[in-house]
């Protein structure tokens, strides 16, 4: 078994600690305490190094970063890490995009609500002036209010759904959504953003790009209704601060609540001096939940770069995953998962790796073909190939590489199946993405299952017949290996197949005592 190095430069929730810890194939290091220089003297010697803000990935770092593979900033924003120098060394780049999805939607929330009834306001005045004067914090209420959302993507489209439990009406504008996904909420879309300009509230939730910064301006503010009330919490920027500080100013703007600002720390902005405006340092990420969250995931997407399996939200690949529809994005982790499976159960030379897509999907099946040969070729090639050098290994091994979107041939909206041919024969496994979020394999060849690509897993083919569950759990009893999960499935043909997650590492003296057992067609071990 070979160790990987993963060192931790910043503070992060002790769960991912703890995660890191119960890794047998992984070796860490807290360094969040280390001296940033001393850091420096060491950090070459790890795989896989896990950042915050505090930790610049500049220059003097990639220097350092000999044995670097991969980096986790462990949160969204990476204005830290140097993605073009990384790039030029080989670093992949990932970041943590969703865990503070719902911290940041209470936030959007509590800002709504503030900028409807003045809690901030009404709460200084009383506890810090000890005035006590109810007619002056006169508010509105949210029923009935029209509501315009800026982009519906994780958090946009959380805030909608509690926006329609306060009875709002609510809007919203996004070009790169399917209608359908705010429609089937109950949620009214529009394709011309002036739309967004006439409602009482207004909330953006975009990224940071040329297309988003000052997209409110005073063109647009000009434009709206009086007494607006705008909620910004995503990023700082998108409303022009010198415009929203003239509107609130001027009362066209009635209210506005703030968490991001241009710069920060922003002690020194403007838009502090008002009265009409509640603010708060940034804090979409900071509940203790959230923390976690970030914690354990960026964990996660490290030992997963580690191990060579898959790289979760990385940004400075090929194929550039901030370009393509979020739906797609899990399909691309689950087809390298799928490939490097199949290498796994199907050891030998590979002949031919043939991915095929239904739905929406198949669109990017080549995508998906360059994320699942690189895992089929990792098992036998480990960190000689990559995602740029993929096609170019594969037909000098003289892999037959194919891709295809065919028709819809399941029960599934999407579909990804890859079949895998080496010397040793042929597997073909199918699986999906639930939610936009839960990975499933749903089948190994034409035996129906349902389980996560992840963990140690035993496949054991067998005939069809009474009794071999019980020689399979009576031989990992033996061995002390104990049964996490159970799947099983069968097919027309008199055959069954048992995907059987373990907590331990299975050896070869094992799988051979597996495989004596009589009904036993072939029996493969896999760890993802």
């Amino acid at each position: 078994m070979q160790i990987k190095k993963v060192i931790v430069c910043d503070k992060i929730h002790q769960k991912g600690l703890d995660i890191l810890a119960s890794e047998s194939d992984i070796d860490y290091i807290d360094a969040s305490d280390m001296d940033k220089d001393k850091l420096l003297d060491v950090i070459g010697e790890y795989d896989v190094a896990i950042t915050r803000s505090s930790t610049d990935v500049d220059q003097k770092f990639l220097d350092k970063s000999d044995n670097i593979k991969a980096i986790v900033r462990a949160g969204v924003g990476v204005d830290n890490v140097d993605i073009e120098g990384c790039s030029k060394k080989g670093i992949i780049v990932m970041n943590v995009p969703t865990a503070n999805t719902i911290a940041a939607v209470e936030l959007t929330m509590a800002h709504m609500l503030s900028a409807a009834r003045s809690f901030p306001n009404a709460n200084n005045h009383l506890k810090l002036e000890r005035i006590w004067k109810r007619e002056k914090w006169y508010g509105t209420e949210l029923k009935d209010k029209k509501l315009g959302i800026i982009g519906f993507g994780n958090i946009g489209s959380r805030v909608a759904k509690r926006a329609l439990a306060f009875e709002m009406d609510v809007l919203t504008y996004d070009p790169y959504i399917d209608p359908a996904k705010a429609l089937d909420m109950g949620v009214a879309y529009t394709k011309n953003f002036e739309d967004i300009l006439s409602c009482d509230f207004i909330t953006i939730h975009t990224p940071k790009n040329k297309e988003t910064i000052d997209m409110i301006n005073t063109d647009e503010i000009a434009k709206m209704k009086d007494g607006v009330r705008l909620i910004n919490c995503a990023r700082g920027g998108l409303y022009n601060e010198d415009a929203l500080y003239d509107g609130l100013k001027s009362g066209k703007i009635a209210y506005a609540g703030i968490d991001v600002f241009v710069k920060e720390p922003a002690i020194n902005n403007k838009l502090l001096d008002l009265e009409n405006i509640s603010v708060t340092p940034h804090l979409g990420a900071n509940t203790l939940e959230s923390q976690e969250k970030i914690a354990t995931q960026a964990v996660e997407q490290a030992i997963s770069a580690a191990r060579g399996t898959s790289y979760p939200n990385a940004l400075n690949l090929p194929i550039k995953e901030s370009e393509l529809p979020s739906f797609v994005k899990p399909y691309l982790e689950l087809a390298q998962k799928i490939g490097y499976l199949a290498a796994q159960v199907n050891v030998g030379h590979i002949k031919t790796f043939k991915i095929e897509a239904e739905g929406d999907v198949g669109e990017y099946v080549e995508s998906l073909g360059t994320f699942g040969i690189v895992g089929a070729l990792k098992e036998s090639l480990g960190e000689k190939i990559n995602y740029v050098n993929a096609e170019f290994v594969a037909k000098e091994h003289n892999i037959d590489l194919v891709t295809a979107k065919v028709p819809n041939q399941s029960e599934y909206k999407n579909k990804i199946e890859i079949t895998l041919t080496t010397d040793n024969g042929t597997i073909r496994i199918g699986g999906t993405v639930f939610s936009d979020v839960y990975e499933k394999i749903v089948n190994i060849n034409d035996i129906k299952l349902d389980f996560k690509p992840k963990g140690k897993m035993i496949f054991f083919s067998n005939q069809d017949k009474p009794g071999v569950i019980a020689q399979i759990t009576t031989a990992l009893s033996t061995h002390s290996i104990n049964i996490a999960d159970f799947r099983l499935g069968r097919d027309v043909k008199g055959s069954a197949l048992a995907v059987i997650l373990v907590d331990d590492i299975i050896s070869k003296d094992v799988l051979n005592e597996l495989s004596s057992i009589p009904e036993c067609n072939w029996v493969s071990y896999a760890v993802i």
